[in-house]
Order: structure tokens, then sequence, then C-alpha cells
């Protein structure tokens, strides 16, 4: 299960951080309360498509958005007004809305669109997982499955249009990422590149376009490799990237010098995530490399999105975000030597390993 407000870039932490502390404590702890109130309105508007309507007409009255969305006027009034007090959307008079920069980002067509993140935020079947929360805190076990009877990935089997909304949250929160892990990494020494449970082959293709030399494997469950193909073609891609698929808790396909996996390791506990990094160990070439796609959670008391989005990964599928100290323990019990983690331009690292030569 992918990152959580992952899009927000660190110093943006450190700015938040600061404004918080030259606040009185009250205004802060309120904002912090509301916040639940703001996604589900963010919700409703995303879902009605509002920010696509208004960008085929600079500016709506909101009984013609009511209209066009099929929703009561009035009440649409209320959740637009909510959100321009926040900053997204504008209001002038007459009650008509237009655009902002926030709300241009909840567009559907739009480099960054945030608008499948907002409709996964506020899905009543997420929102129940977190309105159960204490059932984690008191056992320790993951609220999803308490909620729903099952665990998070095979519910998603079961549930085609949830399904699709994550898998539509995550592709563009990987786009995102894409971006910030192609500038960060050097890729140069690679000759051919795994992409481990890399869905539709985003990051991958983003990986490639950047470093022609590059070949690529992309390696998921059956149903996403099936869906992979026509993607990799439009990226015009199809000779360069193999497509094979899987059970990654079994085994991995071989032939690639670095494997690499993204969002991933941090859905599972550590027996579980051991599993999948020992199958990527046995596929890879003595000097194989790993790469891995995940925050890094920092010490002390040193604002970040991982610390949030640990909360995520206890709740739903029972995963956690790692420390460095963490992820190197995790490597060495695979048979890894962790060395570099690379920051990006978001609050996303690149953790780095090496097989452990044998002795």
């Amino acid at each position: 299960m992918s990152a959580v407000l992952e899009m927000a870039a660190p110093q943006n932490d450190r700015r938040v951080h600061a404004a918080q502390e030259d606040a009185p404590p009250e205004a802060v702890l309120t904002q912090m309360l509301v916040a639940p109130l703001v996604t589900q309105a963010l919700r409703v508007v995303a879902e009605l498509g509002v920010a696509d309507l208004l960008a085929t007409k600079a500016r709506r009255s909101v009984d013609e958005l009511a209209a066009e969305t099929g929703t009561h006027a009035a009440s649409l009034y209320r959740f637009m007004r909510a959100l321009a007090g926040c900053g997204v959307f504008a209001e002038t008079e007459g009650r008509v809305f237009e655009l902002t920069p926030m709300a241009e980002l909840l567009r559907a067509d739009v480099e960054g669109s945030m608008r499948d993140l907002a409709i996964f935020m506020g899905a009543d079947w997420h929102w129940q997982v977190w309105g159960d929360a204490p059932y984690s805190a008191r056992t320790g076990k993951v609220a999803w499955e308490h909620v729903h009877g099952k665990e998070v990935f095979p519910y998603f089997a079961g549930n085609a249009e949830a399904a699709r909304v994550f898998d539509n949250a995550m592709t563009s929160l990987s786009k995102m990422v894409s971006k910030a892990v192609v500038e960060a990494y050097d890729f140069s020494s690679i000759v051919k590149l795994a992409d481990i449970a890399g869905g539709h082959g985003s990051l991958l293709s983003a990986i490639l376009r950047a470093n022609p030399h590059l070949k690529g494997l992309l390696f998921d469950v059956p149903q996403v490799i099936a869906g992979a193909h026509a993607h990799v073609e439009a990226e015009g891609l199809g000779q360069v990237i193999e497509l094979a698929s899987g059970n990654f808790f079994e085994s991995v396909s071989g032939g690639a010098d670095a494997y690499m996996m993204k969002h991933i390791i941090h859905d599972w506990d550590d027996a579980r995530a051991l599993s999948i990094l020992k199958n990527c160990h046995r596929a890879m070439p003595e000097d194989g490399k790993l790469l891995l796609v995940e925050m890094v959670v920092p010490e002390g008391n040193e604002p970040h999105f991982a610390k949030i989005q640990d909360l995520e990964m206890m709740l739903s599928p029972g995963g956690l975000e790692r420390t460095g100290d963490e992820y190197r323990a995790l490597f060495a019990a695979a048979g890894f030597e962790l060395t570099r983690i690379i920051p990006t331009a978001s609050p996303m690292s690149v953790i780095e390993g090496v097989k452990i030569q044998a002795r």
C-alpha cells in the first residue's frame, strides 16, 4: 500500500512545523482535529469532477456546477465554500467559483494530479479502517482485517471498484515519485533493471527513458501484468521491457543485475519482508544491487510524513515505515549490505544494497 501524503517535500515539513510553533497550541490542534473533514470535502468534489468542469470554463456559478454534477446546489455550495476557505477554489460574487493552484491538482488530466488520491483517502472502505484505529492500538493487530474480514490485498482482489480506486491513486503517486528517483540515482552502471511488483511500469518506464542503455524487467502478479502490456507499448518500450508474472513470496524472475522495489517492503512485517528480499537475493548475480524506494523515518522529533504514513501501514496492510538502522538490519538478515541511503527531492529515498560476499 503506497505512500499517503508522500507528495509533500521534506522542506515543507519544516515550514509547517515552524508555522505551528508560532501559532497558539489550541489553534494547531484544532486544525489537526478538523483535517479529516477537509479530506471528505475534497473527496466529494474530486468524485464529482468539479475541477475538471472549472477547467473548461474559468468561472462557474454553483448552480451551473450543481446542474452539471446532478447535485443539490445549496449543499454543493457549502462544500465549495469550505474548500475555498482552505485555498482550494476561490469564490467571487454571486456564488461563482474558479480554480486555484491547489484546485488545479484535483483535475484528472494534469501532471501531478491528486484527484485519485483524494478519492482514495476519503473512500468509505478506507475511512472505516481509520475509524477502527483503537483496535490496532489495543491489540497490535491490523484494523483492515478486523473491519473487512480479510487482509488488504485479498480484499482488493474481491472488490473490483475499490481496487480500481486504489490502483489509480497509487499510479498517480508513482508518477510524482518517478521524477525524483530518476534525478537522484545514477543508473549508469546497471545493464538490466528488474522492477519487482512494479505495477504497470510507471517508474521503470521513466528510468528507461532517462537511461536509454538500460533493459527492463517488470514483474508482478498475473492480473497486473495482463494490464501492463498496453501501458508498456504506449510508452514505446515494448522492445526493451520484459514482462514476467509470479508471486514474490515464492520467487522472482532472474536475469537482471539490479532489483528495485518501490513502496513494497513497507507493506509487510519483517518476516514477510525478509521472504521477499531473500527471493531477490537468490535471483540476482553475486555482484547484483538491491534498490528500495521508500521513506526512511528520521530519529527524534524531526517532522516527517513517514511518521504519519507509518500509522497507515499499521492499520491497513500491517507493515511499517522503518528507520535507517531498521533497514540496515533487515538488509543484513536477507544477505545484503546497505551501502547508501540517497535522499530525493520527495520524502522518498533510494536505499541501496549489495550482496554480502561469502567469505
